[in-house]
């Protein structure tokens, strides 16, 4: 059975909420009100051992770049599916530009990666997945 590992942009972003209402799907939400090194265990576990479909959702809400090289992991990780969502709004075209590149790389590592300013398109990748 699939699990979905839901990284990327944590912030105040409300996308994790959203997909998985729309889907319904079995996943695993790393966002906690206070990280300790407990939390970090358990993501890693999960990561490691309970999800087997990798999704980071990139926004201009990132507040730091561990996401970025938690989806190269991912997506250089036997048996796992990487799913790379970059929502543009927001970026420069220089920042684009950029994450464009880290997309490029996900897709050289068998992962799935795009950028798009809806999540319909994750949504759809994810339907497949679970089927």
């Amino acid at each position: 059975m699939s699990k979905v590992f839901l990284g990327g942009t944590c912030a105040d972003t409300a996308w994790r909420d959203e997909l998985c209402r729309v889907l319904g799907i079995d996943s695993f939400d790393p966002v906690v009100e206070d990280w300790t090194p407990e939390c970090q265990r358990i993501e890693e576990i999960e990561k490691a051992d309970r999800c087997n479909i990798h999704l980071y959702v990139i926004t201009d809400a990132m507040q730091g770049v561990f996401s970025i090289a938690e989806v190269i992991e991912s997506a250089c990780t036997p048996g796992k599916t990487t799913i790379l969502h970059v929502m543009p709004e927001g970026f420069s075209k220089g920042q684009l530009k950029s994450l464009e590149a880290v997309a490029v790389m996900v897709r050289k590592h068998g992962g799935i990666a795009y950028i798009d300013p809806e999540l319909a398109r994750t949504a759809r990748v994810l339907n497949f997945a679970f089927k």
